[in-house]
């Protein structure tokens, strides 16, 4: 009597181990494939902020292109130090090639962030989640999107006269001075101690 209990304790246990272990199993697979999903989702947002990034410095380099060549030429030079000038339009090349390393597409609009201009990357992924046990992965690009904003770092002093020798006081403490009757181009400072490129919070 003893045995015959013992083996249909045994016959009744296996079926337990085995739903359990095919739970485990489940659970596992869908750890899996959240992680498949996070890691698509966290290569794109990297992508995004790439992106943006580049588009912002692009736009970045063409103000101090403008800068440059508008000192000397009128008071409305001023303009282009404060970022009020039109730019980006080599945002949307500068973007894709930061894309296209990171093995996705993206596009690129301007924006305006609490009155700093910016470009807003929107961007898709090449590949796929992948495979799992959730339906439709094997098809499922990510996505993403990231914003960078440019700012002015550097203020006129009160005293100056955009006609004459003017006088700029930047973060930092850093502080310079232009010309714009005895002026170079080698005069000016690095673009970013003029201007900062971040991401938009």
């Amino acid at each position: 009597m003893r045995h015959c209990l013992g083996h249909d304790d045994r016959g009744q246990t296996l079926p337990i181990y085995i739903w359990l272990t095919g739970i485990l199993l489940f659970v596992a697979l869908a750890f899996f494939a959240f992680a498949q999903a996070a890691s698509a989702r966290n290569g794109a947002q990297t992508a995004a902020d790439a992106s943006a990034l580049a588009a912002a410095q692009d736009a970045r380099d063409e103000l101090m292109d403008g800068l440059g060549l508008s000192i000397g030429e009128g008071d409305d030079w001023l303009d282009w130090l404060a970022g009020d000038k039109p730019m980006g339009g080599g945002a949307q090349g500068a973007a894709e090639a930061l894309a296209a390393d990171n093995d996705a597409t993206v596009l690129v609009s301007p924006v305006e962030v609490n009155g700093y201009p910016g470009f807003r990357a929107e961007i898709e992924t090449l590949y796929t989640v992948g495979d799992s046990i959730i339906p439709g992965t094997e098809s499922k690009h990510a996505k993403a999107d990231a914003t960078a904003i440019i700012k002015p770092r550097c203020d006129l002093t009160p005293s100056s006269d955009p006609e004459k020798a003017v006088e700029f006081e930047c973060d930092g403490g850093e502080s310079f001075e232009i010309d714009p009757d005895d002026f170079e181009l080698d005069d000016l400072p690095d673009g970013s101690v003029l201007f900062s490129v971040q991401l938009a919070e």
